[in-house]
């Protein structure tokens, strides 16, 4: 999942930031609402952490901007304003949830989890291809009911797989997922991490394959996919 943390205090921005990569999320900072326009503009995210007190305006402002064009980008507040006007405020400006600093990442990350997981957010509970599935909340992996150990990388790019699975994801797709703005990325990166996850589900008799759509993608396929390809 692709955060955006617009914050612009540079010590909490990279404690926060460090603190949900360790919990498998990307994520892009930004430390003005002008950066943060820019990367809204330029990428899609799933989840938007907010700063109010930000040195070129409030982040109420960038709230009402976003609902006012009908993106529904779900919103968390992070801030120190604790009055509870200020939360009711933020609220009706259209944030979806509002966290009080100071905060324990942990809390952070579940209050995340909590907003994709609504209708229409981007955490389905379980996925499921063959005998594989991945609990996107938890971060776990299994191959027949059997607990596969699989560092974050491996296990956003195999949840990318199989939210499309059966049907080819470009590698942009597969960049943005994995990767955070402006990531010095290497450009065999992908291609590396795909062939550690195809040996690790290989390894664990996972019933699936993920073929190469030459110069495109990659599609996750099970044997009922495949049977439907070539009898297509």
């Amino acid at each position: 999942m692709r955060l955006i943390l617009v914050e612009d205090n540079e010590r909490l921005a990279e404690s926060i930031g460090q603190g949900l990569v360790d919990e498998g999320f990307v994520i892009d900072r930004c430390g003005t609402l002008a950066t943060a326009r820019q990367a809204l503009a330029a990428a899609h995210y799933d989840l938007i952490l907010l700063d109010l007190g930000l040195p070129d305006g409030d982040g109420m402002e960038l709230i009402r901007s976003l609902r006012r064009r009908g993106v529904a980008t779900p919103v968390l507040v992070i801030t120190a304003r604790d009055g509870l006007g200020d939360r009711i405020r933020g609220l009706d400006s259209g944030a979806d949830d509002y966290l009080v600093k100071p905060f324990a990442t942990a809390e952070l990350a579940a209050r995340c989890r909590a907003l994709l997981r609504r209708p229409g957010g981007s955490l389905g509970t379980v996925l499921e291809a063959g005998n594989l599935s991945l609990d996107v909340a938890r971060r776990e992996v299994r191959v027949d009911a059997r607990l596969v150990e699989m560092p974050p990388r491996e296990t956003a790019l195999l949840e990318a797989l199989l939210r499309n699975s059966g049907r080819i994801v470009t590698k942009s797709a597969i960049d943005a997922a994995l990767y955070a703005l402006h990531s010095d990325v290497s450009p065999n990166a992908i291609d590396a991490a795909l062939s550690r996850l195809r040996r690790r589900l290989a390894a664990a008799n996972a019933k699936v394959q993920i073929m190469t759509a030459h110069g495109i993608g990659y599609s996750l396929m099970t044997p009922v996919d495949q049977a439907a390809t070539d009898h297509g």
